[in-house]
């Protein structure tokens, strides 16, 4: 009776390894990580799943899938999905982005222009929330500054994709903030503290690398006057869910403001508007497709036995916290590695990790924090990861001689171990 146990909670994770081997075996094969679609890939692996799972009749198979795609916590993170992708771009339309760069272009010193740009760039991904957009905005700043001081370009790029990865970690409106916040069942305020005492250091000395190895440089062309009104969406997102105002009226208020100074600076009309906003929702539509796919898939994969299966697998020899914190990092990682996706790996171990989590007493705010920044470290260092291959893109570099440039994201990889083995920040009840 024990192997044939076994043996169904083993069949019950086929799903996971039917979507990596058609995932990262394809495109392996084919030299390119976005030949196949990850909805495609998700797809698939959730046709399966439906076909493996025994004891109920196909109506109810598919019900039960329909019940983890439509879960409570996952339909609320596709509306913040939605809100963030309608702001991100009705901010872009309305100049939010050109002001927020030209805004710190003006505090940048010419000599130390590696860490004022690192530091512009903290600053610009936390408030847009996309590491994505922050590279697509500054890369071609990075690239003009260094053709005309003399400084390496992959330098330079490298220094615009670490410092993306702070606000892709940090910020309230990051994909990858929403995702392991809502499968850790915490706020984002509260994961926004601890995550913050975790990866600021890295920061920090990713700032003093920078300053202290400076080459100098000639003065840069002077940025043009910086447009402060356009910045405020930006600000009053940020201040808002600093003070603890609901993710959902955080991203709401921001979307109407950059419609009101959009429409009375003349930098948009109505109907511009609402184009921005329909193509910020469009932009999200794989990730909420491939979140609902991964609800459903993992509901059949937790009916089956398979979740069980892994935890049990997984902390076997885990005797503590740390145990239990090392396991959820190395799961994570190795989600990441194999769907070069921060967000999509932390959808999809998200669950498991909250489980082991709740078995072994780790504050949801750690495992939390713990998801977002292992995930956000190995994405960077992957040369095969959109951030990475989008900026060598734009550069006109190889990735290899970016990921070989970049400081920030193995730094908080190793403040996040640290965090693990000396069991920083002290736990404090909510």
């Amino acid at each position: 009776m024990e192997t044939d146990t076994r043996a169904g909670s083993l069949l019950a994770l086929s799903p996971l390894a039917v979507f990596l081997c058609l995932y990262l075996g394809t495109s392996l094969a084919a030299g390119d990580f976005y030949k196949v679609p990850i909805a495609v890939a998700f797809l698939f692996s959730c046709l399966w799943a439906v076909a493996v799972t025994r004891g109920l009749s196909l109506t109810q198979r598919i019900d039960e899938f329909c019940r983890g795609a439509a879960n409570p916590g996952i339909l609320v993170m596709i509306c913040i999905f939605i809100l963030a992708g309608a702001f991100a771009q009705s901010a872009r339309a309305m100049g939010a982005i050109d002001a927020a760069v030209e805004l710190t272009m003006h505090l940048i010193p010419a000599r130390f222009l590696p860490a004022g740009i690192f530091l512009a760039t903290c600053f610009i991904s936390l408030s847009i929330g996309t590491s994505v957009g922050t590279i697509v905005a500054l890369t071609p700043v990075a690239t003009g500054l260094a053709e005309q001081t003399g400084l390496p370009t992959a330098m330079m790029v490298a220094v615009v994709v670490g410092g993306s990865f702070f606000g892709d970690n940090l910020s309230f409106i990051s994909d990858t903030t929403i995702a392991a916040t809502r499968t850790q069942g915490c706020e984002m305020r509260d994961k926004f503290r601890v995550n913050s005492l975790i990866v600021v250091p890295a920061a920090l000395v990713t700032m003093g690398l920078y300053l202290f190895t400076a080459v100098p440089a000639a003065p840069a062309v002077a940025p043009g006057p910086v447009e402060w009104v356009k910045v405020t969406p930006y600000l009053v997102v940020l201040a808002l869910a600093v003070a603890g105002v609901n993710v959902l009226a955080v991203l709401w208020s921001g979307m109407l403001l950059t419609g009101v100074l959009g429409l009375c600076g003349g930098s948009m009309d109505l109907f511009g508007w609402f184009g921005a906003m329909g193509d910020g929702i469009t932009g999200m539509g794989e990730l909420i497709i491939v979140t609902l796919l991964a609800g459903g898939m993992l509901r059949l994969i937790e009916y089956n036995g398979g979740i069980e299966y892994l935890i049990d697998r997984l902390t076997r020899r885990i005797s503590g916290r740390r145990g239990a914190e090392l396991s959820i990092a190395a799961l994570v990682s190795v989600a990441n590695l194999c769907t070069a996706n921060n967000t999509i790996a932390i959808i999809t171990v998200g669950p498991i990790a909250r489980r082991i989590a709740s078995r072994f007493g780790v504050d949801p705010r750690k495992s939390a924090s713990l998801l977002d920044t292992f995930s956000c470290m190995v994405q960077g260092l992957i040369p095969y990861g959109a951030q990475v291959l989008m900026a060598a893109g734009l550069a006109g570099v190889s990735p290899i001689e970016i990921v070989g440039r970049l400081y920030y994201p193995p730094l908080m990889g190793l403040c996040a171990l640290a965090a693990i083995l000396f069991r920083y920040p002290r736990e404090r009840k909510a």
